[in-house]
């Protein structure tokens, strides 16, 4: 399943892990997947939506 939250459309980034050697390697950031149900259209639907637009009200609970 792919990690994209389904209302914002954020995405993993890739970036470096640097160690107090500095020494560097590749890592992911991902983002912070919550799977919620919501209300979609009316109806009830189970998404995949980051906590950021959780937080924000951008996601309507279902009851």
């Amino acid at each position: 399943m792919a990690k994209r939250c389904e209302v914002c459309g954020k995405t993993p980034v890739v970036g470096r892990t640097v160690s107090h050697a500095h020494n560097v390697g590749p890592r992911r950031f991902e983002p912070n997947l919550q799977t919620v149900r919501a209300v979609v259209n009316g109806g009830t639907r189970r998404i995949r939506v980051c906590t950021r637009c959780l937080r924000g009200g951008k996601v309507t609970k279902a009851a």
